[in-house]
């Protein structure tokens, strides 16, 4: 699958589910979870537990039900550990150029975290497909709709505060996509092996986002 083709399936799914778990043991189920709920592009953090292995574990499992990446990546080292053990995308918390260029020296997509305007520029011209901005809960959905003016052409993505009452009003605000960590993938519910609700999660959060775009497209 192409690079362009991956950034396509990102933007239509609108859901990036970040799985951050202290147990590394569920996440294969969970993640089988957000496939069966209609979400299909998850992040593993380097947070969780052997996380690397749990990519490959994901990626053997799941296979082409999910466009699979790995998030909180801090440095280039990590990052090109991730590619290999078969992440396709990279997320981080903050703007590090040599983990963006690693992703464009390797053709993939790259969303690296940033948090003030002059951040978000900086990391769109370093080459970021999407810019996250984290974290969102302290700015909220006022925020997106503010870049809108100075910067239309950056991809804006929330972490951090987006949940079941906030989701709909970030897309509003001009957010191209969402990224949602413990409001999906509950951490209780992974403790539990409670893999039906994190699926009723996914099938809320994905009706929310078609919702949000049919009342775009009929204004």
């Amino acid at each position: 699958m192409s690079k362009e083709t991956q950034l396509r399936q990102v933007l239509d799914s609108g859901i990036v589910a970040v799985v951050r778990s202290p147990d590394s043991q569920q996440l294969v189920e969970a993640a089988r979870a957000l496939a069966d709920g209609g979400v299909n592009v998850v992040e593993i953090t380097m947070t969780v537990p052997d996380a690397l292995d749990v990519v490959r574990q994901v990626r053997r499992a799941l296979g082409d039900r999910l466009l699979l990446g790995a998030g909180t990546i801090l440095d280039p080292e990590t990052a090109r550990a991730a590619l290999l053990a078969g992440a396709e995308f990279l997320v981080a918390p903050t703007v590090n150029l040599d983990v963006i260029r690693l992703c464009q020296r390797y053709d993939r997509l790259v969303m690296p975290g940033a948090f003030t305007p002059t951040e978000i520029l900086s990391a769109w011209e370093a080459g970021a497909d999407i810019v996250k901005v984290f974290p969102a809960d302290v700015v909220g959905p006022a925020f997106f709709k503010a870049m809108r003016g100075p910067l239309p052409q950056v991809r804006l993505m929330p972490t951090g505060g987006v949940d079941l009452n906030t989701a709909a009003s970030f897309l509003q605000a001009g957010a191209c996509c969402l990224g949602i960590g413990s409001q999906l993938v509950e951490p209780r519910a992974v403790a539990e092996r409670n893999f039906d609700r994190i699926r009723d999660l996914a099938r809320q959060y994905v009706a929310i986002v078609q919702q949000v775009r049919q009342q775009a497209g009929g204004t």
